[in-house]
């Protein structure tokens, strides 16, 4: 088995001769041939015939050998992993010395790139030294980042990194503050890293919106965010509160001036010169339909298909009618508020009960509660002029058992396309909801072909349209596609209540064990605490008393050394000897001149270890507590002369 460093080398070698630079791919190649140098290579590049002789090793392989005069060119080939172009493999004795492999860098360095190209036998500290000299930093100051590898060393070899040919790395200097001809430059990248709240009012609705962007983002990107929550499309878009630099919708927030953390923007919808000349054209058609004159006034509705004689009868029996709902509808809890009062007005109060707000709120209402809270969406899409409209309303859509059944299965969601703006907003709602197929179906409808009822079951991942029911269909027709869509649901329902219920108890496991867990964690803590709290205990009252005995031995040997010498028993001066008994039953001995202060023979009894405070001294015939006489009395004076015999007792 071939060492690492001999790897390196068969390694090298190989992409030497094969011109494959991808370090994985050659090493999956020598591997399937065991290391194997002229057997790799053979595998590679086929040859016609003959024998390469391994220097790797002293085994003979048969193989086919290369040939130069058999091939002026190298022609590509290519295995089950590669699909690189090779060069001929050159003679063995070649293989060995080896030309060095180029490896170039790519290195960035804040709005600076400079390349550099190495050999592999190079360091990566060689690498600094050159960028030292062409950034003037120095090495010590430099971080070199975006090794696969992660750091690595000054000192390693490129070769030992196995790198491709191209590489890119940058550097980093957090020790340096950035120079004054860059500020702006770096304030301008910290800004693209920070987030911008934009606090969005929609000025018809009066609604406000919170969004987060990045500083990266543009603001051609804000605006069709805002298209999408307020259905404004973009050139539609009235704006105020952009700052005097936001000039290019291209510009990213970064550099755009908006103040940061949060900044505020109000939204509207600009009114585009055919909205104005309709809604004039509106208004003076509403003059000339509610006037006498024969004149003029209705030259233009040819163009809808309609002679005069149905200008006045039919047009204007449809004038008398109000709109399902309003034109250019922004809020739809609004929109469909005033759809249920106008659909209650013409056909009664016994009609489905539609959802009141969005078709988003009506998603969540429907699909996103628990598994067996969820319903099926009816989606009634209305149109006023189709002929199918008032049957279909009255017959239908308002019988008794239709009702019900959509009021205990199905929330039901409704919309009016009559208006080409209505229309065109849920086109743009059942895009995004539904996909384009969907929307494209809803789109090639004919007007005769409505209304149209569409059964929306929620999945995991996305909403299904179940069925499309168009108007020309009667009430048995009707239920009996509504019971088949339930039956569907049903079942899926089933499955999602089974998901469910698994799911939540094996939450519940996991809730009951990281519960426990944590308990085990916290009564372990506890006791730890405990432990810990009572050694530093110990610890400090030992070493409470450590102290104490030091200070007592401190005083214990200075009493010790301050005592006066014990005089001799034939002395000119008059001694008396005192026999003092300790707790323990020693005896302590001891001569003191008799004119000597009662306070030495206490410094003599604390200088053996029985301080004063503690113990007390006391007499026997008379019993008394010499304690507490008079320290500075002489033994004469105070009655222990000649001889005396005292013992220690401790205090209470």
């Amino acid at each position: 088995m071939a060492s690492n460093m001999d790897r390196e080398m068969i390694l090298a070698d190989f992409q030497a001769c094969t011109g494959i630079e991808n370090i994985d791919e050659a090493i999956t190649l020598l591997e399937q041939n065991n290391w194997d140098l002229v057997a790799a290579i053979n595998g590679v590049i086929p040859q016609e015939n003959g024998i390469l002789q391994s220097e790797y090793g002293s085994e003979t392989i048969p193989g086919p050998a290369f040939n130069p005069a058999s091939h002026p060119t190298p022609v590509p080939t290519s295995s089950s992993s590669s699909s690189s172009a090779f060069r001929p493999v050159m003679p063995s004795r070649q293989i060995v010395e080896r030309q060095p492999r180029m490896l170039d860098f790519r290195v960035e360095y804040r709005d600076r790139n400079v390349d550099v190209v190495l050999e592999d036998s190079c360091t990566v500290g060689e690498i600094k030294q050159i960028l030292e000299n062409e950034l003037q930093i120095p090495v010590s100051k430099m971080l070199l980042k975006g090794w696969k590898t992660g750091d690595v060393e000054d000192s390693t070899v490129l070769k030992s990194l196995h790198l491709p040919k191209n590489n890119s790395l940058y550097v980093l200097t957090p020790d340096l503050p950035p120079p004054s001809s860059s500020s702006h430059a770096g304030a301008l990248q910290e800004s693209l890293n920070q987030n911008f709240m934009l606090i969005i009012t929609h000025r018809e609705v009066q609604r406000e919106y919170n969004l987060n962007f990045s500083g990266s983002s543009t603001i051609q990107e804000v605006k069709r965010n805002v298209y999408d929550l307020t259905s404004i499309p973009v050139r539609h878009q009235l704006w105020e509160g952009w700052p005097t630099s936001a000039t290019d919708d291209s510009m990213c927030l970064a550099e755009s001036g908006l103040s940061y953390p949060c900044h505020r923007l109000t939204v509207g919808r600009r009114s585009s010169p055919a909205q104005i000349r309709e809604q004039s054209e509106e208004q003076s058609t509403d003059v000339h339909m509610v006037s006498d004159s024969d004149g003029d006034d209705f030259e233009d509705a040819t163009e809808f298909g309609v002679d005069d004689g149905e200008v006045f009868g039919m047009a204007s029996s449809a004038l008398r009618k109000s709109p399902m709902m309003p034109e250019n509808a922004e809020n739809e809890g609004d929109a469909l508020l005033q759809f249920t009062a106008e659909f209650s007005s013409r056909y009664g109060d016994c009609h489905p009960v539609f959802f009141i707000g969005s078709l988003e709120a009506a998603f969540q209402e429907a699909f996103y509660v628990k598994a067996r809270d969820r319903k099926l969406l009816a989606i009634y899409l209305h149109h006023d002029e189709s002929v199918l409209t008032n049957v279909f309303c009255s017959q239908m859509l308002c019988a008794e058992s239709i009702v019900s059944y959509l009021s205990q299965n199905f929330i039901t969601w409704a919309w009016d396309l009559t208006k080409d703006s209505n229309r065109a907003r849920f086109l743009t709602m059942c895009n995004r909801h539904f996909g384009s197929v969907v929307a494209q179906t809803i789109r090639t409808q004919k007007t005769d072909q409505f209304p149209l009822f569409l059964i929306i079951m929620g999945k995991r991942s996305s909403n299904e349209v179940l069925n499309v029911i168009q108007g020309n269909t009667t009430v048995d027709e009707l239920m009996m596609r509504l019971m088949a869509a339930m039956e569907i649901f049903t079942a899926q329902q089933q499955e999602d209540i089974k998901d469910e219920d698994e799911r939540e108890a094996r939450e519940n496991v996991k809730r009951e064990q990281d519960e426990a867990y944590r308990l085990s964690l916290e009564a372990d803590r506890a006791k730890r605490e405990a432990h810990e709290r009572e050694m530093a205990e110990q610890f400090r009252l030992e070493q409470i008393r450590k102290e104490q005995e030091e200070e007592r031995e401190a005083i214990r040997l200075s009493l010790e050394q301050a005592l006066p010498p014990e005089p001799k028993e034939e002395n000119a001066e008059p001694v008396s000897k005192l026999r003092i008994r300790t707790p323990s039953g020693e005896f302590l001995e001891r001569r003191f001149l008799a004119s000597s202060k009662l306070q030495i023979v206490f410094d003599f009894v604390a200088s053996k270890g029985f301080p004063w405070d503690e113990y007390k001294l006391l007499s026997t015939f008379p019993r008394r507590d010499v304690t507490q006489l008079d320290p500075n009395k002489s033994l004469l004076e105070v009655k222990l002369f000649p001889q005396e015999t005292l013992f220690l007792e401790a205090k209470e």
